[in-house]
């Protein structure tokens, strides 16, 4: 079976931001961390592009929504994700073929099935959301909007809609779900959105409106042209019809359900509720989980185009580094909650971790065994104690790295692991004095040296494997400086479980000193 990861697909009403980037970048890493335990992969990503949002914001630049959906996808969406090394297999489009038809054949089935009926419904809808909302959940505006009732996301006045539409009957679901929640506790994460879902479903469900029928710009019903579906039923089942439903039943059947659908926490209901509620009407698995993280916070706001905190990840890449800013987000901010950003803690962050501790690391011991054996990684030949605490304190460094990333979505304690590990060796060098030791030209004195150099260049070499799914770029590099590509072939081919086996880096490989792996910062940007 294949392990199934997927992003949100993304609304193309504006380029992407930070908070874009910190799911997509999640779903990368555990994409490439499965992959290294030697698993078939399938990583999924793409754009939401039908719905109201979409539509006013292309009559809004003066073009058609397929327009302007074609431009915000070739000119911001998918070259982000190549600038950031995101590793997807698939980017699906809702406007595709691919999709369109068999979220009508899903509908319709749905449809045929009893699930659907027509009515009419009055209620305020938020088109940032894409969803009517209860009055409950309304807040009171105040400033420029005194007077109105806003979203409690966007913070913008809802619309008050009335329309005759086509419902699913949602409210059917209740105590199924409830009772999958009860049997399968890791079904939502982290616990905190669970039991939001939980205390949401027990309070009980309405029906859900599927269809509008007040502008055209979505996939039409199939039995009634004159409405077109829900948004967020047509973007829902992109996880299903990206992976061959109604059309590759073999691809199908080895992929679907997600083990993993990671989200933003202001979608999660729709992916916790909606979602499955689906699956159930039409006799589909459920995904094994859906992980929601918490929202990135500059200033105490939310990061999002519409309060004009969002900031281009280009801003980042272009001062830290591509491989920085990777590392930097899942480092700095545990998954599941609410983290802030500050030019200055990625500084301080970047230049401590990165540049002092990791990047100084491969920069001495590749200095090292040039100056001491001219190049050539020398045989350790006089390990001790020592030593055998490096190799066990590589072992946990492993074993817990794999299971907090790749079990347990803990993107943050497994890097912490691996960059433990880092300090470990730095302390290893700093005890043992290999530059002391150089100064001693007895057989003792070169076999000790030899083992302390041999020793931190294969921990290095475990680094580089551990650290690839974080940081491609540099990991690439540093094998690339330890010679191993040459000796144990392409770093792509390592598994998470090789990292640990000590000794694989052989005596008698060309070490070589490149290019710093992280670079003195410049002076901080203005922000």
């Amino acid at each position: 079976m294949t392990y199934y990861v997927t992003t949100p697909i993304y609304y193309v009403n504006d380029a992407p931001h930070l908070g874009h980037a910190y799911t997509t970048l999640a779903a990368d890493v555990l994409a490439r961390w499965h992959r290294r335990r030697g698993e078939d992969v399938w990583f999924l990503t793409g754009t939401d592009e039908h719905g109201q949002k979409i539509l006013r914001t292309a009559q809004q630049n003066g073009v058609g929504p397929q327009e302007w959906a074609d431009r915000l996808v070739r000119d911001s969406w998918q070259p982000l994700w190549e600038h950031l090394e995101i590793a997807n297999d698939d980017f699906i489009r809702t406007t595709q073929r691919r999709h369109t038809d068999r979220v009508q054949e899903f509908v319709q089935d749905l449809y045929d099935r009893g699930e659907i009926y027509q009515g009419g419904y009055e209620g305020p809808y938020c088109v940032g959301c894409e969803e009517y909302k209860l009055p409950g959940e309304l807040i009171d505006g105040e400033g420029e909007y005194a007077g109105q009732k806003l979203c409690p996301i966007h913070r913008k006045p809802v619309e008050m809609l009335k329309e005759e539409n086509y419902f699913f009957r949602l409210s059917a679901y209740g105590d199924r779900l409830l009772d999958h929640y009860a049997a399968n506790p890791d079904f939502i994460q982290p616990e905190s959105a669970r039991n939001e879902v939980v205390n949401f479903v027990r309070q009980g469900l309405q029906d859900l409106s599927i269809s509008r029928s007040t502008f055209d710009w979505g996939v039409p019903v199939p039995w009634d042209d004159k409405h077109v579906i829900y948004v967020w039923v047509d973007a829902l089942l992109n996880y299903a019809t990206a992976v061959g439903y109604n059309e590759n039943p073999e691809k199908f059947a080895s992929t679907f359900p997600a083990d993993v659908h990671l989200v933003g926490k202001d979608i999660l209901r729709f992916h916790a509720i909606i979602w499955p509620a689906m699956l159930l009407a039409n006799g589909l698995p459920l995904p094994g989980r859906i992980a929601a993280n918490g929202w990135l916070m500059v200033g105490g706001e939310k990061m999002s185009k519409s309060n004009l905190t969002g900031i281009r990840p280009q801003d980042l890449t272009s001062h830290f580094g591509v491989d920085a800013y990777r590392w930097y987000f899942l480092r700095a901010i545990a998954f599941g909650q609410d983290g802030s950003f500050s030019w200055e803690d990625f500084t301080a962050r970047y230049t401590s971790e990165l540049a002092n501790d990791y990047g100084n690391l491969a920069s001495r011991v590749a200095a090292m065994v040039g100056k001491y054996f001219g190049g050539t990684l020398p045989e350790a030949t006089a390990a001790g104690e020592a030593e055998q605490a490096i190799r066990d304190g590589l072992t946990g460094a492993v074993a817990e790295a794999d299971r907090r990333i790749g079990d347990e979505l803990d993107f943050q304690g497994g890097i912490l692991a691996v960059f433990g590990f880092i300090k470990q060796v730095n302390g290893y060098l700093t005890e043992q004095e290999p530059w002391k030791l150089a100064k001693d030209d007895s057989p003792e004195g070169r076999a000790r040296l030899a083992t302390i150099l041999y020793t931190a260049a294969e921990s290095l070499r475990a680094i580089a494997v551990l650290l690839d799914p974080v940081m491609p770029e540099t990991s690439r590099k540093l094998w690339e400086s330890l010679g191993a590509e040459a000796s144990l072939g392409a770093l792509a081919d390592q598994k998470i479980q090789e990292a640990g086996e000590w000794g694989r880096l052989p005596a008698g490989t060309t070490v070589t000193k490149g290019a710093v792996l992280f670079p003195r910062l410049e002076e901080t940007p203005a922000t």
